[in-house]
């Protein structure tokens, strides 16, 4: 096992692996920016370095300076957490060729997903089903309108590079494809350096479904069943629940078995989620996220296994500690995703925080680092923390969530609870009758 981890994140996700590694024995290294440096995993950390000013790319996203960190405190692994470093291919190599142990899957298997279009492909012939779309990178105009009049309008323009919605969009007719198709390329050039389109057939009411995959060095494959991530703005999930209220047992099992052995077959090694669109009762693959998800607590709440903790023993070569049989699915669990923004207008909010209460009870969790007094920085996302709520039921669930939504007290910044508060009551929601497009809808509405 690791004697020290150094987490290369911020945040909520480097407090939740700094409290796995501190369950598990193994001491702490928190980088940090000069922005952070008093949050509360620098607080808790065995030991904190400085790796630069609040700019990410110079800081959080500054390679050469967290292969420093590690060196300078004798770091034998890192966990990346989500987002910034933790699908970046080229960090995992260099920890490599720096005996350095990278918490995640393989460097080739990074790279494999982080293609859109090469993991449609190496997925398809594993045995997922995929969404109809062009066989390769769309290079031109004349190219997308053939490839689109052949399967037939709406189309989706998606960079093949993308994420996070960047250099995506949807052409309904001929006509918009040329500027959806311009459009899209000029955003992927400047978010990814990368401006390669594929099209895919648009689905029109598709909820967006994510299977939870873990798998060991020892050939060792276990599903931990699916989360339903449609509530989202902007292509951002907003609230995520698990199990999904749209699946069955047995198409719930069928989708959990087919990711399961193409996982196998693809010899994938850590955590991975294999994401979907699903309508009229097919599923459709979107992606795969080669790392830890943000909404990964929903599943540890049905489940009651500690995903990040299974992450660092996979990394340390150990089996995983339990079989596909010894998962039990127990009850239901939302999240909420509250961030420092305006609950109508969702402008980010940093600012000091002035007062700060978290609800309880049972079958309440919130993970955030933040704390009265705390000042969010306005250089990163504007996730404050995430309550996740579970319950016997999932109408036990709701109650409970409602209950908790009304404890949960931050002044200071704006916040999304107010959303959050209208959300568990609206008719779709607690029957479950939602998609991809209904939250834009209901805010349209509001």
């Amino acid at each position: 096992m690791f004697e020290k981890v150094l987490i290369a994140n911020r945040g909520e996700i480097a407090l939740r692996v700094h409290r796995a590694c501190r369950e598990m024995g193994i001491a702490t290294v928190a980088v940090h920016s000069t922005a952070d440096e008093h949050a509360m995993h620098v607080r808790l950390a065995n030991e904190s370095v400085c790796i630069g000013p609040p700019q990410a790319s110079e800081s959080y996203l500054n390679i050469p300076a967290i292969i420093s960190a590690c060196e300078i405190t004798g770091a034998d692994a890192v966990h990346p957490g989500y987002g910034f470093l933790s699908e970046n291919a080229r960090f995992a190599e260099i920890l490599e060729a720096h005996g350095i142990t990278f918490i995640g899957p393989t460097s080739d298997h990074i790279k494999l997903m982080g293609d859109k279009i090469a993991a449609k492909a190496a997925v398809k012939a594993l045995g997922i089903p995929v969404v109809p779309g062009s066989p390769g990178a769309v290079t031109s105009n004349e190219e997308a309108l053939r490839v689109s009049k052949e399967m037939g309008f709406p189309v989706l323009v998606k960079a093949a590079a993308g994420g996070g919605g960047r250099g995506m969009k949807v052409a309904l007719t001929e006509d918009a494809l040329i500027e959806a198709f311009s459009t899209a390329r000029a955003e992927a050039k400047a978010a990814f350096g990368d401006d390669a389109m594929y099209i895919e057939k648009y689905l029109g009411r598709p909820r967006h479904i994510e299977v939870q995959v873990i798998a060991d060095s020892h050939g060792n494959v276990v599903h931990l069943g699916e989360r339903d991530c449609s509530l989202q703005r902007r292509n951002q999930k907003i609230l995520e629940e698990a199990p999904s209220p749209a699946l069955n047992e047995e198409s719930r099992k069928k989708i959990g078995e087919i990711v399961s052995r193409a996982i196998g077959k693809l010899g994938y090694l850590g955590v991975g989620t294999v994401e979907f669109l699903y309508e009229d009762g097919e599923f459709y693959f979107i992606e795969m996220n080669t790392r830890l998800q943000v909404e990964h607590p929903v599943t540890e709440a049905i489940t009651g296994i500690d995903l990040v903790r299974e992450q660092i023993r996979i990394a340390a070569g150990l089996e995983l500690s339990f079989k596909q049989e010894d998962v039990n699915f127990r009850g239901h669990a939302i999240e909420c995703r509250v961030n420092a923004e305006n609950a109508k207008t969702f402008v980010p909010s940093p600012g000091t925080i002035r007062e700060y209460h978290t609800p309880g009870g049972l079958g309440v969790r919130v993970d955030s680092g933040v704390y009265s007094g705390y000042r969010i920085p306005p250089y990163y996302d504007s996730l404050i923390g995430k309550l996740i709520v579970h319950g016997r039921s999932r109408n036990e669930c709701l109650m409970r969530l409602r209950r908790a939504l009304h404890e949960f007290v931050i002044e200071g910044v704006d916040t999304t609870i107010p959303l959050f508060k209208e959300l568990v009551n609206d008719p779709d929601l607690i029957d479950g009758n939602y998609h991809i497009h209904w939250l834009e809808e209901f805010l349209e509405r509001s």
